[in-house]
């Protein structure tokens, strides 16, 4: 039976592996989790609120609303906000990267730039770090996961969304959301869905991919899964009061026609989006940012800095081998030399192998101009 050993006689002893998963656990406890979430949309869908909602904290107390005047030359810029959470003793370096001003300004080009620039930018200085000798206190900083909120208004997604989108969905995981959806009805939340899709689809967009349940997992789990699947894109309304109704206290929205529960499912998405990047597939998230975005963009690297060396080694050769160039070092000059050494062996080895050959035909005429008597 796997996990035991058999002596000679006939007892089992319990050899211990199977504590390796404890074993990591601990580690990994010991060591905490980080994860970083950008959140890209336009002013006034509730981004800030939806994120206060989500880790239940408020990361945004001293943040002043533009006035409309201040928006018309504003520009998109990143504000980066850090904050531990600590749950049941497992504690997580949350950091959200905000896109103040994104979309704001008629001319959305620097909005793309920005957002491309800094994924971009962690990368690369993961990149750094990873090659360079201490590698044992990396800080990770990349994107695990971009939020794009989708305003409610409309039919489907606008061009600025798709462009963005476009740039974005092979560099960082993408959940879309529906911001300040109890503005819509049933029926026009699922048709606005149903919209979204389409859309990217025709474009061959690509969001996040929910991994396949394994065959092993239980009924409840599969079927969350499923519905989680269904969602996208999750149509959500956040919010940070709590409203006693009926004697109970929940999270919502006060309207003069009735309250609006954040957490109910039948209002919003709000607790697939939290159960999906928290409780699920938060591991996932990191593990797809290593394994897919990471990489592409690694691979990338060393094919650059490939092209430049051999770049770089071409002139070097061509600056050598001129005679018109008088600033070639000693070390240069020994370079030149075992080159040409290396040039006078394979000729000699080219030479030698000819006379071989020559001689092996001569031999070969040799024997069959003799007559057997």
């Amino acid at each position: 039976m796997a996990g035991y050993r058999q002596n000679s006689d006939g007892n089992r002893d319990y050899i211990g592996f199977a504590t390796l998963p404890e074993q990591v656990h601990r580690k990994s406890v010991k060591r905490g989790f980080e994860f970083t979430l950008m959140v890209v949309g336009e002013s006034g869908l509730g981004k800030s609120t939806l994120v206060n909602s989500l880790f239940l904290g408020d990361l945004y107390k001293n943040r002043a609303v533009p006035s409309a005047a201040d928006r018309i030359d504003k520009t998109t810029k990143i504000e980066k906000k850090t904050m531990d959470i600590e749950e049941r003793g497992i504690r997580l370096r949350l950091s959200i990267v905000d896109t103040p001003g994104f979309g704001d300004a008629v001319n959305s080009e620097d909005s793309f730039r920005v957002c491309t620039a800094y994924i971009d930018e962690q990368f690369r200085q993961y990149f750094t770090d990873e090659s360079g000798l201490n590698r044992r206190n990396i800080q990770d900083n990349r994107v695990h996961c971009c939020l794009y909120f989708v305003p409610p208004y409309g039919h489907s997604l606008r061009q600025m969304d798709l462009d963005l989108i476009r740039r974005l969905h092979k560099k960082v995981n993408i959940v879309l959301v529906i911001g300040k959806a109890d503005a819509l009805t049933t029926t026009e939340i699922r048709k606005l869905k149903e919209s979204i899709l389409q859309d990217l689809e025709n474009q061959s967009i690509q969001l996040y991919q929910f991994p396949e349940c394994d065959s092993d997992e239980d009924e409840d789990f599969k079927q969350q899964d499923r519905e989680l699947k269904a969602s996208i894109p999750f149509a959500v309304v956040g919010s940070n009061t709590i409203i006693e109704v009926a004697g109970k206290k929940v999270r919502g929205r006060q309207y003069p026609w009735g309250v609006v529960d954040v957490e109910n499912p039948n209002h919003s998405d709000f607790i697939k989006l939290r159960t999906m990047l928290i409780s699920t597939h938060m591991q996932d998230l990191k593990d797809t940012t290593q394994d897919v975005h990471y990489e592409n963009f690694r691979a990338q690297c060393i094919s650059q800095l490939s092209c430049t060396l051999r770049e770089r080694g071409k002139l070097k050769r061509e600056s050598i081998s001129s005679h018109n160039d008088t600033s070639i070092t000693e070390t240069d000059r020994l370079l030149l030399q075992k080159d040409e050494e290396i040039r006078r062996m394979q000729d000699m080895l080219t030479q030698m192998q000819e006379k071989l050959k020559a001689t092996a035909i001569m031999e070969l005429k040799k024997n069959d101009n003799v007559i057997d008597v």
